[in-house]
């Protein structure tokens, strides 16, 4: 029979289904019409065009002959072990719950034949896959991680799910944060690492705090510096440039801080009326925000900021390695120290009409991740997604692109959980060590030698990121309101446990190896008193609802952390950090949850698939029942939102992705502060939230999402390079 081309929709009727999930059936959502997608997707698109092999062997050796996958990966094993594991895959009878996660997986990860009109993968191959490579032949964490995946209590990042096994693949990881220092060598340096990034895939975060300002000298000649607009601007030409063979625009985010001179032509630089020769159109913006801004903006004071050029002069380190909050009195009074003067509501302000007009800057509380932070060393800087909070030490290169002195940069080594799925373990310590040892070999097989600085960092850190999703399905399916204080209780206990168990296995992994992460004895794990919290407080649930839920789940009390606290002093952790929460993108629709830890946006959810057009997602779990527990984001008090990204906070070593979800008209009772008026939203507004959340311990903030009167969002273009 003549395959039907994977690029021809053909005669297809699963399409239409889908659609049909918009249109009300008297008065109800015709939930029915997307499990009748599903199937006729499933039979019209993946039955025809999916390779057919006699044997599991004769696929094998299809694919190793066809360099389709890494013949090394298969050779670990026995072969009647693999045999063994697909034996088991195909006995758990895994099946997709709705049309969007079998599309998702078939459009965007299953293995296909070159000229594209087979493919090669199902979802359990694709978990074999996982299993066997992660497993780095060891036959029982390969089975222990085939049952997390295929139970999809776990789904590795992206980078990882997608390009695991395969012999002509990408990196494991496509995150990274770099820094640039002040002079040209190192500016050059960063702009190279952009493009090189940026070529295999990756999404970049890059610091620019440390740059001189415009109008700073130049070898002691006034007014020569240009400051930080045209490096700018480069890197969104070299992020343009290297685009993945011309499949996706690279991306990348800049971070500066609040107090640099250049802060407000940085931000303008976003501006839609901004003059064309500076104006960004796709590279992201950050800011680093310390306690001090919060504080000069609550005394409606007068603000300073501070050369760069001077502050290092002076210090003699880089900018951003200065504690603007502690240093902030003596910076002011040192005549030795160009400053400019403002107005710090002024600035406030202005980040208010930018995260209205385009959802930027990203928010950095800086001194609330150092503050947090248990690793010796300063955190500088986030991602593209905010939610990697890790320390660097900043590099020197010589006039031939030569490091004379190698810094440490960062690679994101992530993994979810599915909250609704974990809850179901059968031993969930035993499921988060799996995830763990998954996440152990994306970090030691991740050497990003085109940005030494990068490869460094990652050898001596061994850094992962474990984070959730699904979390307001969790909500749903048990009937608790989402900012409830059951629901700000139940993340408080899973993130804790999350905590504890990642602790648990990196202190294994440590002893299994006889080696720690790079200064393991300066960190507050080594004194113990990172674990005070722990033992001086039972973080056991307190409500009766959240008990019950957790009925089944194994929970430490202070002597079980007081324990855990012996063992680490003694033994040490393998990994620096262990726990980041980001966005989630495609990965949430094929596990059928809720995206990472925010609401949801619509109870039935419309996306633009380029390939064929609008598919419609229902809410997972949506029926009668659960209906009242999906209120939208834009109708849900962001401090409920913030309230339980706090909670979880405080058991993440790093940060995580927090979208603030706005109106442009904001209904009434929504804020108390609009005093029960619907009333437009204002830059007052969104200053309000952004205490809130700095003063509930919220490391970072994401994109402000607005939803217009004229039903558009501002602010929605998540970046695909990191969404997980």
């Amino acid at each position: 029979m003549t395959s039907m081309s994977l690029k021809d929709l053909g005669n297809v009727t699963y399409y239409d289904l889908n659609n049909e999930i918009n249109i009300p059936v008297n008065g109800q959502i015709p939930l029915n019409k997307d499990q009748e997608a599903l199937q006729a997707f499933l039979k019209e698109n993946v039955e025809p065009n999916t390779k057919q092999f006699a044997s599991l062997r004769e696929r094998f050796d299809y694919l190793i002959a066809g360099n389709y996958v890494e013949k090394k990966v298969i050779d670990q094993y026995p072969f009647s072990f693999i045999e063994e594991l697909y034996a088991f895959l195909k006995s758990q009878d895994f099946h997709f719950k709705s049309f969007m996660a079998a599309y998702k997986f078939y459009a965007q990860y299953a293995l296909k034949t070159d000229d594209n009109e087979y493919y090669l993968e199902n979802f359990i191959d694709r978990v074999a896959m996982n299993a066997l490579d992660f497993g780095d032949g060891d036959q029982t964490l390969a089975h222990d991680l085939a049952d997390e995946i295929i139970h999809q209590r776990y789904q590795p990042a992206t980078p990882s799910f997608l390009n695991a096994g395969r012999a002509r693949r990408g990196e494991l990881v496509s995150c990274f944060l770099i820094q640039s220092t002040d002079d040209m060598n190192t500016i050059g340096r960063t702009i190279n690492s952009a493009l090189q990034l940026s070529r295999i895939g990756g999404g970049v975060g890059i610091s620019l705090s440390n740059l001189r300002g415009a109008g700073d000298p130049i070898k002691h000649i006034d007014g020569a510096a240009s400051g930080v607009v045209p490096v700018m601007k480069l890197l969104e030409d070299s992020f343009s440039y290297s685009n993945q063979l011309g499949q996706r625009q690279g991306a990348g985010v800049v971070y500066l801080s609040v107090f640099h001179p250049d802060i407000i032509a940085f931000l303008g630089a976003k501006k839609e009326n901004a003059d064309e020769k500076i104006r960004l159109k796709t590279l992201s913006l950050g800011i680093t925000v310390p306690d001090k801004f919060y504080e000069l903006c609550e005394q409606d004071a007068d603000m300073y900021l501070f050369s760069p050029y001077d502050v290092e002069r002076i210090y003699g380190k880089p900018f951003a390695y200065v504690d603007i909050t502690a240093e902030y009195d003596n910076l002011v009074a040192n005549p030795d120290i160009r400053k400019k003067k403002l107005k710090a509501r002024e600035l406030e302000t202005e980040i208010g009409k930018l995260q209205q007009e385009s959802g930027y800057p990203y928010i950095v509380n800086i001194d609330t991740a150092n503050r947090e932070n248990p690793i010796d060393g300063r955190i500088v800087m986030s991602n593209l997604c905010s939610e990697i909070m890790q320390v660097q030490t900043p590099s020197t290169v010589n006039n031939r692109q030569e490091y004379i002195q190698k810094g440490t940069d960062i690679s994101c080594n992530l993994g979810s959980t599915n909250i609704v799925n974990l809850m179901t373990s059968p031993d969930f310590g035993h499921s988060v060590e799996t995830m763990v040892r998954a996440l152990t070999f994306v970090t030691d097989h991740s050497d990003i030698d085109v940005v030494p600085s990068i490869q460094k960092g990652n050898r001596l850190a061994h850094t992962i990121g474990l984070g959730a999703m699904g979390l307001h399905s969790y909500f749903a399916k048990n009937h608790m309101m989402y900012g409830s204080k059951d629901s700000i209780d139940f993340t408080s206990v899973y993130f804790m446990l999350l905590n504890y168990w990642t602790l648990k296995a990196s202190n294994e992994i440590a002893k299994e190896r006889h080696e720690t992460f790079h200064n393991f004895e300066k960190s507050t794990y080594a004194d113990g008193s990172y674990f005070d919290r722990y033992t001086e407080h039972d973080w056991r649930p307190n409500s009766a609802k959240v008990q019950a839920l957790f009925k089944d789940v194994w929970l430490p009390t202070p002597a079980d952390w007081a324990e855990l606290k012996t063992a680490v002093m003694r033994d040490g952790l393998y990994h620096q950090n262990r726990m980041a929460v980001a966005p989630n993108g495609s990965i949430s629709y094929i596990n059928d949850t809720t995206a990472s830890l925010h609401p949801i946006i619509n109870r039935i959810e419309e996306r633009q698939e380029k390939k064929i057009g609008k598919i419609y997602y229902p809410a997972p779990y949506l029926d009668n029942d659960t209906m009242p527990y999906y209120k939208s984001a834009y109708d849900t008090d962001m401090r409920r939102v913030i309230d339980v990204y706090a909670a979880a906070q405080k058991h993440v070593d790093q940060g995580m992705s927090l979208t603030l979800f706005m109106r442009s008209t904001i209904p009434a009772g929504l804020y108390e502060w609009k005093n029960g008026r619907t009333d437009k939203m204002t830059t007052r507004d969104l200053s309000i939230l952004r205490n809130y959340a700095y003063r509930k311990g919220i490391k970072s903030i994401y994109y402000v999402r607005t939803f217009t009167d004229d039903n558009n969002e501002v602010g929605a273009n998540q970046c695909e390079s990191c969404v997980i």
